[in-house]
């Protein structure tokens, strides 16, 4: 059985979960936004802010999809795979540890800061991280904001089929959700 997940643009969705850059596995670090808070994940992070608690959300080292960035994501890839070839059984060499973007929890004690890795290789296009940005600004402006965007964003991973939809339709899909 094969799990619908997705990238739109700062954010992975998989199934109803909503996270800030790549969805972590074992004890890596990420960032997942649920109706009740936003939850750090990983050794390290593992808390809990509740939304009543944010004040703001914010986004640092977001890489930005430059040509260099896009071509060095395609050779890395390349010979990753040669070398996983060429070795029996495989070298571990192609399992190479995703650069960090922090999430900033703004709330009444103070800024808190969570790791997340990002989830594309090749960086997050301009407009993508502003769309982004903005909706997570969204996403403290309310309960009633914040339910209603979390669902429509939980429902789209819910129903979508088929990857990663092409950076048009991410950017729609991010307008849509901004309202």
């Amino acid at each position: 059985m094969s799990t619908a997940m997705a990238m739109v643009g700062l954010f992975w969705i998989a199934e109803g979960d909503v996270y800030v850059g790549a969805k972590p596995s074992g004890h890596g670090p990420g960032v997942r936004l649920t109706p009740e808070a936003v939850v750090g994940l990983g050794d390290g992070q593992s808390r809990l802010h509740l939304w009543e608690d944010v004040r703001d959300l914010t986004v640092s080292d977001v890489p930005v999809r430059t040509l260099m960035r896009q071509v060095e994501a395609v050779k890395d890839l390349a010979i990753g795979t040669v070398l996983e070839l060429a070795m029996a059984g495989g070298t571990g060499l192609g399992g190479e540890v995703p650069p960090l973007m922090r999430v900033g929890v703004e709330s009444p004690d103070g800024v808190h800061e969570l790791a997340a890795y990002v989830a594309a290789a090749a960086g997050y296009s301009q407009n993508e991280t502003e769309l982004s940005r903005a909706l997570l600004s969204r996403l403290t402006e309310g309960q009633a904001t914040l339910e209603t965007t979390l669902a429509t964003m939980a429902r789209w991973g819910r129903t979508h089929e088929g990857g990663t939809p092409r950076r048009s339709e991410r950017e729609e899909l991010l307008r849509e959700w901004l309202g």
